[in-house]
């Protein structure tokens, strides 16, 4: 089983990676880009086949590693 956990700040954090990507990608031309926020994306292989345990060890895992959860939210998806 694959988890995956896209990691992204939470609203009214400041993302200076994504101002710099933003600045980039104007100065290359591409216009019509009003803001860039830049976050995280973790594939993750399992055992087991069981999604709820699954889920449930991933979100323990965000919460004591793979996310600062006072700046970042995350979302986990099984597949």
């Amino acid at each position: 089983m694959k988890a995956r956990v896209h990691v992204t700040l939470k609203n009214g954090v400041l993302d200076p990676q994504g101002k710099a990507v933003h600045h980039a990608l104007q100065g290359l031309g591409f216009d019509g880009i009003n803001d860039v926020r830049q976050g995280k994306f973790i594939e993750l292989e399992l055992d087991g086949t069981d999604a709820a345990k699954a889920e449930a060890e991933v979100k323990e895992m965000c919460e004591k590693l793979l996310a600062n959860t006072v700046i970042e939210d995350y979302s986990i998806e099984l597949a």
